[in-house]
């Protein structure tokens, strides 16, 4: 695994990929689809996320600490699944996320703030067919922090499109997971090589304290966000 890294990077290096976007200076933290229908092993769309909700739920810590952005997806379909499209044919498994179930709720280890909105998705990445694109920009924010699952799938997913609605984008290696060691590897690397930097819990929650530290700006920043965050959510949001 290690062999085929370092080769695979030196050849992407060579060709211009990998480079850092890295930080800007107003974040916002993106869980993805730590809901219940996924965060449940027995489910069968689930995997042992228990590791990534923990990191996900320190990282929260910081940002609310700093009255910083905090947003939450789910995946959940009318009863008729009439808005699940083509996308409930390829995953027939998505037919448990029916909106009202405990299974769409998000898991009560990292369970939402009042305040803090819960955006309900039909399809992989955050931003599609929902107005958080909107709802970030509104608030200023430069970088979109991701945590959740899946790491091939809703997290890839979000992460593209946070870049293609220019963001700088984090995805946190310890906050993501996936059903398989393979897929959620790979990805980690080729998101990092084109899409976002994956960042350490450790150095995500450096750049927070470092918004802190230094001082007039951090300061200009937490009362800027201290305002915008009494702005309504989109409205494409449940909570």
């Amino acid at each position: 695994m290690n062999d085929w890294h370092e080769s695979t990077r030196a050849d992407y290096a060579s060709k211009g990929l990998g480079s850092r976007s890295g930080y800007g200076v107003k974040p916002a933290l993106l869980i993805v689809d730590f809901s219940n229908g996924f965060t449940d092993p027995a489910s069968p769309l689930g995997g042992d996320f228990d590791q990534q909700v923990a990191v996900t739920a320190r990282l929260l810590t910081g940002f609310r600490d700093g009255q910083l952005p905090v947003v939450f997806t789910t995946v959940a379909y009318e009863p008729d699944f009439r808005d699940a499209g083509v996308f409930i044919k390829k995953v027939p498994s998505l037919s448990i996320l029916v909106q009202g179930s405990h299974l769409v709720e998000i898991d009560d280890r990292i369970a939402p703030l009042k305040g803090e909105p819960v955006i309900i998705k039909k399809y992989a990445s955050s931003f599609f067919g929902t107005d958080l694109d909107t709802y970030f920009k509104g608030l200023e924010v430069d970088t979109v922090v991701i945590t959740g699952c899946t790491t091939s799938g809703c997290v890839r997913a979000s992460a593209v499109d946070s870049l293609q609605h220019g963001f700088h984008t984090v995805v946190v290696r310890e906050g993501v997971g996936d059903r398989a060691q393979g897929p959620h590897e790979a990805n980690l690397f080729d998101m990092d090589a084109k899409y976002c930097d994956v960042e350490s819990e450790h150095n995500v929650l450096n750049y927070l304290s470092s918004l802190v530290e230094e001082g007039g700006v951090a300061s200009k920043v937490d009362n800027q966000f201290r305002q915008w965050w009494q702005q309504p959510p989109p409205t494409s949001v449940g909570s």
